[in-house]
């Protein structure tokens, strides 16, 4: 996979991305509140302090990160490949001006004062950084703390894919890149159209005047092409026409239509107090509106724009562009339909998360518009509210964010709307409520059997708040990975401790909650079964699970039967991440997997329970009906080898479909 290639070639943004996974890492309160000050996984052997680390072929596309000036000014170092030098070095303070991570691609932003604690600066940065075998950041001092005495300031993350192959995959090189500089001139076209068309079409309306309730269809076409541009602009613009108007895309005949969006979703700002100009969408406050999301379809395509409003809205100019230049290429390499997910209307949910969309199927994420209002019209709309999105059933939520701020890569600069790049930004009243958009050219999160995309009132949803928005995506019904079997140790202490006698060397449980497909679970050692009771980060962290499982230096293998058609086999398993850096070689038939070892750096000491999965690729498996797989436990630090964390409380198995 190319990442330079995706980021400046927008028409593959629909395209099927079923060989990877998108992945955060950050400063999250560990024990489930709004602390997100200290970010290190630990301190490496160079006494510096490691703040991502991941093992297999990936890519790095958003690093944020916040801190007070008047505080000593970090150096991040970023290792690729097992170097032991590092490929790039970069100080807070440039970010934006030391390529590549300049203007617009990165930046920084200094926010208000705070409590009397100076201006925070924001650095953010989306230069996709691609490697083949690992990369790991690390930062010369250790963010933490909130003392300005002591080292304030360590707010951050990282988000990034990881890959099943390394193939197309060139590691990152800050020399002069012609893919990078070919990013960078497309995220200057922000606002402007950004799609290279040779013989564009267009559907164009002027002077057109809608009524109250009134629908009508700006496009019909019948065979294979591909909407380009959505333009719209309307008289005498008042903010009511964000939520008045709306937008209703039917691809491909369906019943349903794809989009159902208000024009605050669809051109990513529900308030509309600002402008906003964003690579792939954006509205102005004198009425102009543009989404360029490509959006394709292979037998038909219906547009309807509709006023639910109350009064008459006058279109000095609609626009709807489409083509039929990308035909081949969506031919060739497949898509997804571009969707919305249901609207979200404006409410509070007590005491746990607004969850903005829960969606069935497969595909990635694209982008997202979320709304926040206070208790009352003068009421703050807090901006702690961390993000969360579990993916395909995943109780450890795939993405997260220290609080709202951190989504939209601007930290406290919610105090001082608007502001806005090309790939994130918000509107709002100073201290009041807020509309921020998040979109994902890069960074897409692909999802192959649905996902839960949720936001928290307050630090920890401990404000009273209420939540509008939406997420777009690019998806199909087909739900894409399915569940094939699973291990409970609950169910193996069962059948022990109605034996007589306790197994020793090996043991063998078959059929344990296995459906119709037969396991076996074999360790060298007896099982040493212990119960633990602790809780899930996220949305449920209130809530205590109570599971059995086992902590052993051993290996342990089990057998699994293999459906046909399937492209990957997924281990899903839950583990106790009191200490981190839990790491386990991967064996398929004594054959190990090259590409990368099951590895989690990170740790949580209060809410412990995790829930993570390793993916096997298919030419592990291919032709063949059955696999035995060996997990062997090994040390996460290579300093000391009897540092074996790894641990197992249960195991799900999937089969991912193409």
């Amino acid at each position: 996979m190319n990442p330079y290639e995706t980021l400046s070639d927008l028409k593959a943004l629909p395209v099927p991305k079923p060989h990877c996974r998108a992945r955060y890492e950050g400063s999250i309160d560990k024990t489930g509140k709004n602390a997100d000050w200290d970010w290190n996984l630990y301190q490496d052997e160079k006494g510096e302090w490691v703040l991502f680390e991941h093992l297999g072929p990936g890519c790095i596309y958003n690093f944020v990160q916040h801190r007070y000036p008047s505080c000593e000014e970090p150096v991040f170092s970023f290792y690729f490949d097992g170097e032991e030098t590092p490929r790039f070095t970069i100080r807070h303070s440039q970010f934006g001006e030391k390529y590549p991570f300049v203007e617009p691609l990165a930046s920084r932003y200094i926010g208000p004062y705070d409590n009397g604690r100076g201006p925070i600066r924001v650095v953010r940065s989306f230069v996709p950084m691609p490697y083949k075998k690992s990369c790991r950041i690390t930062s010369s001092i250790r963010l933490a703390g909130c003392d300005r005495t002591k080292n304030e300031g360590g707010w951050g993350h990282v988000i990034y894919h990881e890959y099943e192959s390394a193939i197309g995959c060139e590691t990152f090189s800050a020399e002069e890149n012609p893919q990078i500089q070919k990013i960078i001139d497309l995220w200057k076209q922000a606002g402007s159209p950004v799609h290279n068309l040779q013989t564009p079409q267009k559907a164009c309306r002027h002077g057109l005047t809608l009524a109250p309730g009134e629908r009508i269809t700006l496009l019909e076409d019948s065979g294979a092409g591909a909407v380009a541009g959505i333009r719209f602009m309307t008289e005498h613009y008042q903010p009511e026409h964000l939520s008045a108007l709306a937008v209703h895309a039917f691809w491909d005949s369906h019943e349903r239509p794809d989009i159902e969006a208000s024009f605050g979703c669809l051109f990513s700002n529900e308030l509309g107090y600002h402008s906003v100009n964003y690579l792939l969408s954006g509205m102005n406050t004198g009425g102009s509106y543009y989404n360029y999301y490509p959006m394709p379809y292979s037998e038909s395509c219906r547009i309807i724009l509709e006023n639910r409003g109350n009064s008459p809205v006058t279109f000095p100019f609609c626009e709807i562009q489409w083509t039929r230049e990308w035909n081949d290429y969506y031919r060739e390499n497949g898509f997804y339909y571009f969707r919305s997910s249901s609207y979200y209307k404006r409410r509070h949910t007590e005491g746990a998360d607004s969850i903005i969309a829960r969606v069935k199927g497969s595909g990635h994420i694209i982008g997202s518009v979320i709304t926040a209002f206070g208790e009352t019209p003068q009421s703050r709309a807090d901006c702690e509210g961390d993000v969360r999105i579990h993916i395909d059933g995943l109780r450890t939520p795939g993405i997260e964010s220290d609080g709202s701020e951190s989504y939209s890569c601007y930290g406290w600069g919610f105090e001082t709307p608007q502001e806005y790049n090309p790939a994130s930004g918000y509107d709002g009243h100073e201290h009041k409520d807020w509309s921020m958009h998040r979109s994902l050219p890069g960074d897409w999160y692909p999802f192959s059997s649905g996902f839960r995309f949720g936001i928290e009132s307050g630090g920890c949803n401990d404000v009273y708040m209420e939540h509008s928005g939406m997420v777009f995506y690019y998806g199909s019904d087909v739900v894409r990975q399915k569940k094939i079997g699973e291990i409970c140790f609950e169910d193996f202490f069962a059948r022990l401790s109605s034996a007589k006698a306790l197994p020793r060397t090996p043991n063998v449980f078959s059929d344990c909650r296995s459906g119709t497909l037969p396991h076996a679970y074999t360790c060298p050692d007896s099982l040493d079964l212990i119960q633990m009771t602790s809780f899930f980060e996220g949305d449920d962290d209130h809530i205590p699970v109570t599971l059995w499982g086992r902590r052993s230096r051993a290996w342990r293998s089990f057998a699994l039967e293999i459906p046909s058609g399937a492209a990957a086999i997924v281990l899903r398993r839950v583990s106790d991440q009191t200490e981190g850096r839990q790491m386990a070689d991967v064996f398929v038939d004594d054959v190990k997997i090259e590409e990368y070892p099951w590895y989690v750096p990170d740790f949580n000491p209060h809410k412990k329970w995790l829930e993570d999965e390793f993916v096997i690729p298919h030419k592990y498996f291919s032709q063949k009906p059955q696999i035995i797989v060996r997990i062997v436990p090994k040390p996460g630090d290579g300093r000391n080898p009897s540092a074996v964390t790894w641990n197992e409380f249960g195991y799900q198995f999937f089969a991912r479909y193409e």
